[in-house]
């Protein structure tokens, strides 16, 4: 996939407004492979909807959403698997792990689906961000911030064309968030992908190419 584009995408609960002031909502956009973008938003202005648009879980929305020459609206429920697995992955901002798995079972198993990581390469990433020591320890004794680190490595488990980073890094401090940060852009450009990341407040410190406001 080398592009995703956004043709007059109104979600339907702000349809009826008419003081709508966007660069996304009802504006015609395009996110390319190979690309960092930030899309910033105030609460309540939609910013995990774009992400659930992109991701097929929600097309309660008028306007045309895009895969290259293909719209979204055309494509099946296998279709969506197919491109959660190998063409766009998401740091979700309620990161949406098994509390009952330990750390390490999180990010295998989404790399089981693929086999896209060696244990080699998960344990260095698990060892880059300071929490080697949690392997074995289940996510519901983790510490939000600890669970954030977890999270985005399951997201890099996976060949990717595009990744969202929705609100990465809101429970961490300036070191973990420089090293997550570091990580995320060092898979991407390994594969040549976009990220996409969004935020309402603190961001990762990027040099982005393009900055949205939702």
């Amino acid at each position: 996939m080398e592009r995703i584009a956004f043709h007059k995408v109104v979600p339907d609960i702000f349809s009826q407004r008419n003081d709508l002031m966007s660069d996304i909502w009802n504006q015609d956009v395009v996110f390319e492979k190979g690309r960092l973008y930030l899309v910033e938003a105030d609460s309540g202005k939609g910013k995990s909807t774009f992400c659930s648009y992109v991701l097929g879980y929600r097309h309660d929305y008028s306007g045309g959403i895009m895969f290259d020459s293909i719209s979204t609206s055309s494509l099946t429920v296998a279709d969506w698997v197919r491109i959660r697995e190998r063409h766009v992955s998401c740091l979700f901002q309620e990161l949406r792990l098994f509390p009952e798995l330990t750390a390490f079972e999180n990010v295998e198993i989404k790399n089981k689906l693929t086999g896209y990581k060696t244990r080699r390469q998960i344990l260095e990433w698990f060892d880059m961000l300071g929490i080697s020591d949690k392997l074995d320890v289940k996510i519901g004794h983790m510490s939000f911030g600890q669970q954030q680190r977890v999270a985005m490595m399951r997201a890099l488990a996976q060949p990717f064309d595009f990744i969202l980073a929705d609100e990465p890094i809101s429970h961490l401090d300036d070191t973990n968030s420089d090293t997550m940060g570091r990580l995320m852009m060092n898979e991407a450009k390994s594969q040549g992908a976009a990220v996409i990341v969004t935020s309402i407040g603190k961001h990762m410190d990027l040099e982005y190419e393009k900055v949205f406001r939702l």
